[in-house]
């Protein structure tokens, strides 16, 4: 998982993510890794439109994001 993360980041890479929180909800995240420190990671969550501290171990899958979403006009 750590490894996958960190190609991620060293890629610039959007990941999507499914995440459980403290309380133990699970929620889906598309988020850009800034930087990796100890067991969090900082990132971009496009979910919330904020930077968030994510703990490593509460990551339950992530999937890197290999084509932008494009509007339909």
């Amino acid at each position: 998982m750590r490894d996958q993360l960190v190609k991620a980041m060293q890629r610039n890479q959007l990941v999507n993510m499914m995440y459980m929180a403290k309380g133990g909800a699970v929620s889906k995240r598309r988020i850009k890794i800034i930087k990796m420190v100890g067991d969090t990671l900082q990132a971009y969550c496009f979910t919330k439109q904020a930077k968030r501290t994510f703990l490593i171990s509460n990551i339950l899958a992530v999937n890197p994001v290999f084509r932008k979403e494009r509007d339909v006009v």
